[in-house]
């Protein structure tokens, strides 16, 4: 499992791969941030080809506010650089297993074409 803290410093470097790439805005005072953690990180050690990282919003302030971030967790998804997903709120595995399939299925000519 491999997750990375991503910082301001490295957050464009982070989002700006090619690939898919999933980002955790979490708070260590966050329950459902606490309960979401494991099923992000048993994600992170199903799925080796994506990249996942971990923001954590009270040492990153800077950058969660330019990000906009209002409620945590909050989960957001690239794809190629470009943003495709992002909700507030702890998911079950089910349902993160299920985004991580919809972005894997995105048609993303379709998506740069737009």
């Amino acid at each position: 499992m491999s997750i990375t803290e991503v910082t301001l410093d490295s957050f464009e470097s982070f989002v700006s791969k090619p690939g898919i790439a999933f980002l955790d805005c979490w708070a260590e005072w966050c329950p459902p941030c606490r309960a979401f953690k494991p099923v992000f990180e048993a994600a992170a050690t199903q799925n080796p080809e994506i990249a996942f990282g971990s923001l954590n919003t009270q040492q990153e302030q800077v950058l969660a506010s330019e990000l906009e971030i209002t409620s945590i967790p909050t989960i957001m998804a690239f794809r190629d650089g470009i943003l495709v997903y992002r909700e507030p709120g702890a998911m079950p595995a089910k349902g993160f297993a299920q985004l991580i399939q919809a972005v894997q299925d995105l048609d993303m000519a379709k998506i740069q074409a737009s």
